[in-house]
This record gives C-alpha cells, structure tokens and sequence, in this order.
C-alpha cells in the first residue's frame, strides 16, 4: 500500500484520510490529531480561522507547508461572490491555488447551492484555481463538476457535522462509475465503520473534522480514522466475495468418503 497513491491535478498525496481544522480545542490538540491521524492534506475555513494574518496566533505556525498540504475552503459561504471572494483571498495570502469550494445553500441542513457551485467553479477554473468542489450526492452536478475542470469532486455522505455515515450508497456508486476523476466522500460520517464503507465502495479519500474532533477522544478517534481508511481502501483493491444467498463450504468436499 505504501506505492498507491492519491493523484489529484498531478499532485500526490500519501494519505487518503483528509481532515479538517474546526472544533478542537486548541491549535496543539488540532496539531496532534493531524499528526496521529496520518494526515498530508489538511483543510482549513478562510472565513473562520485566521490564515492570512501572520501578525497573529496562526494555525499555520503549527503545520509545516513542507509535511502538509494546506487546503482552504470557503466554509460559511452562501453566494457565489463570498465564495470567489475567499478562495482568491487565500491565493493571494500565498495558502494555496488548491480550494475545496463551497457554496451553501440553506443554513439549516448546509446542503450546497450547486447551481452557484457550478458557476463558481467555471470561474475559478478559468482563473487557474485547483478546485475541488464539495457537492451533494447527486451523479448529473458531480459530472458536470468534473467536465467543468475540476480534477476531484467530493459528494456529501450526510449532512456536514450530523455523523450518520452514508445515507445513499447508490447515488455515491454511480457517481464513482461515471466521473473519471477522484472521488472524496466529504461530510457525515460519524466513526471509524462509515470511513472504511466509504474507502470499500471504491471512493478515493475521506474527508473528515467533526467525528474526530467531536469525539470524546479527539486523538483516539484519529488513529481510527487512520486505519479505517486503510483498511477500506486495502478490502477493495483486494475484492470482496460476491453475496450469496445459500451457504458456500469453506472446504473442499469433492472426493471425500
């Protein structure tokens, strides 16, 4: 497993578990998650979390650019135009031209807008921005983010923070037939067993925050993380049995007396 790779926009990732920056503590146990967790990409809200004042306490000062890949997301937008607004704000604070966009479209459920998703992402596409856009689990918006030019699409598990794993496996399983690029399943999944069913359908990473810094154990719960996504990733390569509906022998019994 140490050669296969996550390439996304022809860069490579060691990790397939991603993670988020909110709801922790402090910035040291943030710090500590990422590290047990394994972690190379790590995504942090513009609008939240100070990232481009370096004068102040910054939640860069405890990753290091050379061991992670910071991924700012334009959490708590709700328009097309705050959206394009911070993801250019983090380019110009010299983050990153990656942006996980985000265009919410209701503030109870945080579901996305993807019709303003997919008119952001033809803008920020155009002006160079690596985007990977997270969407809902619908297969006709994850292809049309993809034709657009976004090098991964990440579909909604379940609604952001509510930790109910994957509540519509099927639409994740067409989306993994019928877009040609990575696949991150962002948003929902509440523990270890969502993480490694998401990795066993075929998806390319797992994007997480709130179920490890939700966790009574923050640090415990990362090191799940970590071994769920490689184990899933691990089963499918490997290829499940078929589903049965009659019992199979786990031995032989031709040519016994």
């Amino acid at each position: 497993m140490q050669n296969d790779r996550l390439v996304i926009a022809g860069r490579e990732f060691k990790s397939r578990l991603w993670v988020g920056t909110g709801k922790y503590k402090d910035f040291v146990e943030t710090k500590k998650a990422i590290d047990t967790a394994g972690a190379d990409v790590v995504t942090v809200a513009v609008r939240r979390v100070n990232i481009t004042d370096r004068s102040k306490e910054n939640l860069l000062d405890y990753l290091d650019p050379k061991k992670y890949t910071i991924l700012p997301n334009t959490a708590g937008c709700y328009t097309v135009e705050d959206a394009l607004r911070y993801a250019r704000l983090a380019r110009a604070a010299g983050v990153s031209d990656l942006v996980k966009l985000e265009v919410i479209g209701d503030e109870r459920t945080l579901f996305p807008d993807t019709a303003g998703l997919i008119e952001a992402a033809k803008i920020l596409v155009k002006e160079g921005f690596i985007v990977l856009p997270y969407t809902n689990d619908d297969p006709v918006v994850a292809k049309k983010l993809a034709d657009i030019g976004c090098p991964a699409v990440m579909p909604l598990a379940a609604p952001i923070g509510s930790g109910l794993g994957i509540r519509n496996p099927y639409n994740l399983k067409i989306i993994l037939e019928t877009v040609k690029v990575p696949v991150i399943v962002d948003a929902g999944v509440g523990t270890a067993s969502d993480a490694t069913l998401a990795m066993e359908y075929g998806a390319d990473a797992v994007l997480m925050n709130t179920a490890i810094a939700g966790a009574r154990d923050p640090i415990a719960m990362a090191e799940a993380m970590k071994y769920a996504v490689e184990a899933g990733r691990l089963a499918y390569k490997a290829g499940r049995i078929p589903r049965k509906l009659y019992a199979t022998a786990s031995s032989p019994i031709e040519g016994m007396l």
